[in-house]
This record gives C-alpha cells, sequence and structure tokens, in this order.
C-alpha cells in the first residue's frame, strides 16, 4: 500500500523543486489555552511530497520535558494540491504529557526520505519548524498538579460504571457480594489514573482486590481504564449506608473542575432475590375477608371463656453457636467472634432483645463493635467473658395461678370475674 504511494506521486525523472518536500507539525491544544502538567497536547505531523519516494524514516526530537505516546500508525495517502497536481500525504499524530510549566520549544522533527532525483537515488531529510509549546502554572486555590489530595486528573471526559454480584441490598450477614468499579479518562494514559478509592463502614468488612490498568489507543488520543474490585461482607444485621465517592478531575475541553462520583449504595434491607417475591400480594376477596373475622371473633371468645395460662419458658443460645463463640474467645479472634454472632440476630430475635436489655452483655457487644468497625482503635472486650455471658440461659418468668383475661389489656382495666 504504502510502496503504491510512493511511486505514483511524481515521474522518476522529475527534479527537486522548493516546495516539493514540505513537513509541518502542529499542536492541538484543548480550549485553545496553554496547557497545564501532564495534561494531554496532540502533536499532528504532516509531510506532503510531490516527489517519488522510495524508503522514508522519521527522525523524532528527543521531547525532553515531555512523555508521549504514538497513536496508532502513520498513514499515506494520495492528496490534490492547490495546483491540481496529485502528491503523497503522510499523516502521524503522538500525544504528549508536559513534566512540569514552563517555555518550552518542540524542536524539529526530520522526515528522512530516499528519493528518485533525476534517475539517481538521493537521500534527502526534510525537517520541520520549531513549535514553541508554553505549559501553564495552575493558579487555583484547590487542585492542581503539584498537590497530592485530591489527584490530579486532566482529561477531555471522564465515566464510571458500578456493578455488583449480587446486589448489595440482598445480602444477609456473612454474605459476600463483588463491587467492580471501571473508571475510564478520555486523553490519558493508564499511569495517571487515581489510586484505589477507599472504601469503608462501619458494620461491613471489605477486601480489596486486584486493581488492573491499560491505555486504549484511539484516533483522538488515550483512553485510561482502571478496574477496581471489593469484596464486601455485612458485619451487622441492620442496613448499612455505604456513601458516595466522589474523584475530582480537570476538563480540559471546558477548563474547569469538575466530579465524577461513585454511587451510594445500601448493604442489606432485606429486598427479595427473585422478581415474584417483590410482587404485590394480591387482595383477598370481600368473603375471604368477613370469614376470616368471623373465625377470629369465635376464636377470640373461646380464649376468654377458657383462659389461657402463662407459664415460664427458657430462652438459650444453641449449643453449636456456644462451642464457636468458645472456640473465637479463647483463640482472641474478635472477627470470627463477631461473624459466628451474626446470624442469631436474625434468627433469635426474642434473644437479641434480652441481650440487648442486660446492660454487661450490651455494652460489651457494642465494645466489640467499636473494636472492629470503629473509626478509632478500640480495646477489645474480654471475648471469654462475653462469650459466658451470652451463654447463659434466660428464663421468662409468667403468672399461671390464675387464668388471665385477655381482654383487660385492652380496655385498660382489668375486668372483675
Amino acid at each position: 500500500m504504502l510502496g503504491a504511494f510512493l511511486f505514483l506521486a511524481a515521474p522518476a525523472h522529475a527534479e527537486i523543486s522548493p516546495g516539493d518536500l514540505t513537513l509541518t507539525v502542529t499542536p492541538e491544544l484543548n480550549g485553545n489555552a496553554a496547557p497545564f502538567s501532564r495534561e494531554m497536547v496532540l502533536l499532528h505531523i504532516r509531510g506532503v511530497y510531490r516527489q517519488a519516494i522510495l524508503l522514508e524514516e522519521v527522525v523524532q526530537p528527543s521531547l525532553a520535558n515531555f512523555s508521549w505516546t504514538q497513536l496508532g500508525r502513520d498513514t499515506w495517502s494520495k492528496t490534490r494540491l492547490p495546483d491540481g497536481q496529485v502528491a503523497v500525504a503522510f499523516d502521524r499524530t503522538i500525544a504528549i504529557f508536559p513534566h512540569h510549566p514552563g517555555d518550552f520549544t518542540i524542536d524539529p522533527f526530520i522526515h528522512r526520505l530516499t528519493i528518485n532525483d533525476g534517475g539517481t537515488r538521493k537521500v534527502v531529510d526534510v525537517p520541520s519548524v520549531p513549535v514553541s509549546l508554553p505549559v501553564a502554572t495552575w493558579t487555583k486555590p484547590v487542585g492542581g498538579p503539584d498537590v497530592k489530595e485530591p489527584w490530579w486528573l486532566p482529561a477531555r471526559d471522564v465515566t464510571i460504571t458500578d456493578s455488583w454480584s449480587p446486589d448489595p441490598e440482598t445480602v444477609k450477614i456473612g454474605e459476600t457480594t463483588r463491587r467492580i468499579v471501571t473508571l475510564e479518562a478520555q486523553g490519558l494514559v493508564a499511569e495517571g489514573l487515581p489510586p484505589r478509592p477507599v472504601m469503608r463502614t462501619r458494620g461491613i468488612l471489605t477486601f480489596a482486590g486486584p486493581v488492573t490498568r491499560e491505555t486504549i489507543i484511539t484516533p483522538t488520543g488515550p483512553v485510561a481504564r482502571a478496574t477496581y474490585q471489593w469484596d464486601v461482607r455485612p458485619a451487622v444485621t441492620e442496613i448499612v449506608p455505604l456513601d458516595a465517592i466522589t474523584i475530582p478531575w480537570f476538563d480540559t475541553v471546558s477548563r474547569t473542575l469538575r466530579e465524577a462520583e461513585i454511587p451510594a449504595r445500601q448493604i442489606g434491607g432485606g429486598l427479595p432475590d427473585r422478581d415474584e417475591d417483590a410482587k404485590p400480594v394480591a387482595p383477598a376477596s370481600p368473603m375471604v375477608v368477613a370469614a376470616a373475622a368471623v373465625g377470629a371473633f369465635g376464636f377470640g371468645l373461646a380464649l376468654i371463656g377458657f383462659g389461657v395460662p402463662r407459664r415460664s419458658r427458657t430462652l438459650r443460645l444453641d449449643r453449636a453457636t456456644r462451642r464457636e463463640l468458645a472456640r473465637h474467645a479463647e483463640a482472641g479472634d474478635g472477627l470470627g467472634f463477631r461473624a459466628a454472632l451474626g446470624p442469631v440476630f436474625e434468627r433469635e430475635p426474642e434473644l437479641a432483645r434480652l441481650w440487648r436489655s442486660t446492660r454487661v452483655i450490651s455494652e460489651a457487644l457494642a465494645a466489640l463493635d467499636a473494636s472492629l468497625y470503629g473509626r478509632t482503635e478500640e480495646a477489645t472486650p474480654d471475648l471469654a467473658l462475653l462469650a459466658g455471658n451470652l451463654s447463659k440461659p434466660f428464663k421468662i418468668d409468667r403468672p399461671s395461678a390464675e387464668p388471665v383475661n385477655p381482654l383487660a389489656d385492652l380496655d385498660g382495666r382489668a375486668l372483675r370475674r
């Protein structure tokens, strides 16, 4: 393909004339403004040649104050000149990223061509004109390339995608959901993307996964992509709100500071796992409602007539959980202790209420949660003592010597027999 364009440019015996071989370098500035440090600038390198070209090589300047990457392969095409003649056009685009502010000059690019000059092979160097490129200093009170926080992210556009598997609102204590956040920035290489955001809140355990980065080369500039991953596990039965995470970035097109957001979510909440479970319950027919009301009224009269004696009963943690708590307490494993205890709050709500109403237990549980999930350092409570208190039976005493009239509590007074 290239060879066809090289030889079709001009007759083999044509001699070189002024203007037959030209090379230009044109910078593309975002918003027609001087770039800041680490902001992308595109350099468009274009050669137009009337002569037949046999071989070619681009000699690039050192670009000592810049990082750079070439955007795709060189392209060759035929172009028609203002005088109607056909010439060969050469195009290359590179993206450069200045390291620091200052007034810089892009030294000439040189296109070394082997041409047919009157039947003789001849090597000709075609230089471009030096290009002045000032790099601005950040003067706004916040942000900028020289501060550690927030991370300097100059881009044409930033997008964030957030996915969970399974849905975080359906997971229960002890279960795990995986969160994957993908950050894409146009006009940036992967090394310019921020590190993994901090995702931490009380009531959940987070396990950070690997971070993958890649740079995708497109004709309009590189696109940087980073994928962050966490495994998230609720450690309490309550709903845990997870705050949004904002990522500031500098819009190189509008020249303004903007923010992208990893959206807020909630962990837990008991939403149904299946669509069928989320469907509203169909209303009962009037006949069914009436029959149920009559049945309930008759059952209430039976209770009033016969009376139901209240008897004492005992609530206690099951043996398997007691053993597991004792094992974690002996090992000093507060995290395992709390994970083993978590499901009990869901399946034994009455026992959990008794624990919360017992001061020594409720204070120890609060201290345990603070040591595991709190924002400050807290001492872990005595796990062996806590395991012993949690394993004790709770006896609920109810008077049974005299039948109780169920309507007494409904109208606020005791009915006489």
